[in-house]
């Protein structure tokens, strides 16, 4: 083709009105990037900041001084997120530079990864030299990187484990692509849902309908932290006791027809969730005294499939009309952080013996198998003993959470502790609860100081003190032990 001389052709970028206008989002006015000295960081990556300083503030202890009660190497962080850093700050912005003709800068790559969320911590908030990863597992990720940190407790690896995910995936190119699948809840399915010609604000508040009549979910962003303890340790420090995680359990789906479609796995997860609660607690109190978290994404798909398991696992167990909450009619779908959003709506539960009804559930749909289940629009008073974090994850990642309320945890302790130990603890808590308190009347004032230590106690290598059996690091109160179990037997030289 030839072009005549003066003229060019120009292509221009198509513009259309979005088709989804809904999203759970943080508060307006509240920036996490505005709170400390952050420089191009991915709002992911500042959430984590945020989210992770908080969960240390109020939980009531100085980590300096947790930590120098430890070899550094008995802490770990286990934290990520499921799609990893897609604003423009991280890859988002790296994955359009060349073809917007804007520049790629040298953060762009490193800060895009899913388990960055980790390495920030490690570096700016805990300076952490212990374990450290991600598990990546679609909307299960929370619960992925919990079972790390329980594992690592369990077997004593590790004495402290900060677990959570950072999700910020409300952009324009992640909300199209979860569009494209028919998974959200767009304009055009929302009126053809409610036979509506126009759709108002109220209407967007109530697109998320878990279990109802409906048609996607409401993408979201959030961030959500947990620390994790081995009972020795938290009733020596006198920590402030929210519950026990026992175990998480994993499975994936086998033969799929679909990779986005849901399988079998959930089935193994919950059930051996539901079998380890009747081990410990009894029939009882599994029957009448815990309470479902369902992933309750607010698909057509999901509301009978997750029924479907849940409706199953009752069968098995003998359970007559177990308690259902679904918390995204809420908060909305964070993705990999929407366990993390459930586990903490749990423990607020057992703080105040309180479940939230179903947001938006006007009447449970027609497929949805809801014999055996308690499904309410109602808040509803119920003293539980444990809640089971249910996620089922794109391409087939299930994961259960068992979570013990802290009444039964505290059984637990005295079980294996004697009363002395733990009334010493009740004792050393008083002064944790007074440092919590103190930090939360802050926080309600709006009064936030996110724990961010840029640049502090940069250490490269000489300047540690190496032995064949420990290594001093300055900064630290304790070594790093270097004695290993080995398993395998000494070989004869």
């Amino acid at each position: 083709m030839t072009v005549p001389a003066g003229e060019m052709d120009v292509m221009l970028p198509e513009h259309r009105p979005a088709q989804v206008r809904a999203a759970g989002q943080l508060p307006s006015g509240f920036e996490p990037s505005q709170l400390y000295r952050s420089v191009h960081h991915p709002r992911g990556l500042s959430m984590a900041i945020f989210a992770a300083s908080d969960c240390l503030g109020d939980s009531g202890l100085d980590w300096d001084t947790l930590r120098d009660r430890l070899d550094p190497d008995a802490v770990a962080v286990y934290a990520g997120n499921s799609i990893g850093q897609l604003d423009d700050e991280g890859w988002g912005g790296l994955l359009k530079s060349f073809v917007s003709g804007k520049r790629a800068t040298s953060k762009q790559m490193p800060l895009g990864y899913g388990q960055m969320p980790a390495d920030f911590l490690n570096a700016y908030v805990l300076g952490s030299v212990g374990g450290t990863g991600a598990a990546m597992g679609a909307c299960a990720s929370f619960l992925y990187n919990l079972r790390l940190g329980v594992d690592d407790i369990r077997a004593g690896r590790r004495r402290v484990v900060m677990v959570g995910t950072s999700d910020a995936p409300v952009t324009p190119e992640i909300i199209e692509g979860f569009r494209a699948m028919g998974a959200l809840a767009d304009d055009d399915s929302l009126r053809a849902l409610d036979a509506l010609e126009l759709l108002t604000d109220a209407d967007y508040q109530k697109a998320c309908r878990p279990f109802a009549r409906n048609c996607g979910f409401t993408i979201a962003e959030s961030s959500q932290f947990v620390m994790l303890m081995d009972d020795a340790l938290a009733l020596e420090v006198g920590a402030e006791i929210l519950g026990s995680v026992p175990d998480v359990f994993v499975n994936a789906d086998g033969w799929k027809r679909s990779i986005s479609a849901p399988g079998i796995g959930n089935y193994i997860t919950l059930g051996k969730a539901a079998s380890l609660v009747r081990e410990m607690l009894g029939e009882q109190a599994l029957r009448e005294r815990t309470f479902l978290h369902a992933h309750g994404t607010s698909t057509p798909k999901n509301r009978t499939t997750e029924s479907h398991v849940f409706d199953l696992v009752a069968r098995a167990y003998g359970i007559e009309a177990w308690p259902v909450v679904a918390v995204k009619s809420y908060v909305g779908h964070s993705q990999g952080s929407a366990a993390g959003d459930q586990l903490t709506s749990a423990l607020g539960s057992f703080a105040h013996g309180l479940l939230p009804g179903i947001a938006n559930l006007d009447a449970v749909a027609d497929d949805v198998h809801a014999e055996r289940l308690r499904l309410t629009r109602e808040a509803m008073p119920f003293f539980a003993d444990a809640a089971f974090i249910n996620a089922k994850g794109f391409g087939g990642n299930n994961a259960t959470g068992v979570l013990l309320s802290p009444a039964v945890t505290e059984r637990l302790l005295l079980q294996r502790h004697g009363e002395a130990a733990v009334a010493a603890w009740r004792v050393r808590r008083e002064a944790t609860r007074e440092a919590a308190a103190a930090y939360r009347r802050q926080a309600d004032q709006g009064r936030f100081a996110p724990r961010y230590r840029f640049g502090e106690g940069v250490l490269e290598g000489p300047e540690l003190t190496i032995s064949d059996a420990e290594i001093h690091i300055p900064g630290y109160a304790r070594p790093v032990s270097l004695a290993v179990n080995n398993p395998f037997g000494r070989l004869e030289e």
